[in-house]
């Protein structure tokens, strides 16, 4: 079958489709979070094909549908667009028409989030706008409350918060998200930097060290490890009873009680995290990425384990 025909297919098959890089539990682009993360808000089900995991359906859906980006939704056969597209739509209601869902409020509020700018944040921010052109103060989350702030264009459709004499434009999409939330600009011992303080933020995925991981399986404590690194690192090195992160992985994963004791690896610890905060999203409550990955615990547990 060709990669056409497979397309073909899977939209046929299949009232809503989203091409994405990666899953729908585990989103490999912001972009593709942000999709996800709608099509989650709306309530529907849907079908997720991750392109990263066939180069000629990657390729294909970008012929197929003449659009030159991923992700890209298909509703009831029709071809939607990608991110940006999805994201208009979600905020002025059309997208809720389209998947036959009614709009929650929030998508068709127009009441600016509460959110407060310390002086410190407000004189970086100030500075930092003294030098755009035409652009504004964005603030943007990202699935898993992962935070965006930075100078870029208006948007249609955005909702102002004034605070501390600077107008940051927030899309309607995370207003509900934002409300409550205060910036400041600290200096602490890895630099200066901005510290966000969010009363809607989720619990956060947790740090286990290589040594308190290993205790817990010496006493045989019920617990899940998952690899989410790559084939080609699982091939150089790995942790004995670590389910990698493929298709059969997120399967299990998916079947645990969302209580469950989750830990997640990669090779320093930056990826599991990242992986750690997308399962948050899907309800999980204990996860726990391991503090400097496979490479720690090689170092401190098993130094029969390659390092690379």
């Amino acid at each position: 079958m060709s990669a056409n025909e497979q397309i073909e297919q899977i939209i046929k098959n299949n009232e809503i489709v989203l091409f994405m890089k990666g899953s729908r539990m585990f989103p490999q682009c912001g972009f593709s979070a942000k999709a996800t993360e709608i099509l989650k808000t709306c309530g529907v089900k849907f079908k997720d094909v991750n392109v990263l995991a066939d180069p000629a359906v990657r390729q294909g859906i970008k012929d197929y549908s003449n659009w030159p980006t991923i992700p890209q939704c298909y509703i009831g056969g029709e071809f939607i667009g990608g991110c940006d597209i999805m994201i208009e739509m979600f905020e002025n209601g059309e997208l809720h028409k389209k998947l036959g869902v009614d709009a929650p409020a929030a998508a068709a509020s127009t009441e600016p989030p509460k959110l407060t700018i310390s002086d410190t944040a407000a004189k970086a921010f100030g500075d930092a706008l003294d030098e755009a052109s035409g652009d504004v103060l964005r603030f943007d989350v990202a699935a898993g409350f992962r935070y965006d702030l930075y100078i870029g264009p208006p948007k249609q459709g955005d909702l102002i918060c004034e605070t501390n004499g600077l107008s940051v434009h927030v899309s309607a999409s995370d207003a509900s998200k934002i409300d409550g939330t205060t910036i400041d600009f600290v200096n602490g011992p890895d630099g200066a930097g901005f510290k966000i303080e969010n009363p809607n933020e989720p619990p956060s995925v947790k740090d286990i060290g290589a040594g308190d991981l290993k205790a817990k399986i010496d006493a045989s404590e019920e617990l899940h490890l998952f690899d989410v690194r790559g084939d080609k690192e699982r091939a150089i090195a790995h942790i004995a009873g670590a389910k990698p992160l493929d298709s059969a992985g997120i399967a299990a994963l998916g079947a645990l009680p969302k209580d469950a004791l989750i830990v997640i690896h990669c090779h320093h610890g930056v990826r599991s995290r990242q992986a750690g905060e997308q399962l948050l999203t899907e309800g999980f409550r204990n996860v726990h990425s391991l503090r400097g990955g496979i490479d720690a615990w090689s170092l401190e547990i098993d130094d029969s384990i390659a390092r690379y």
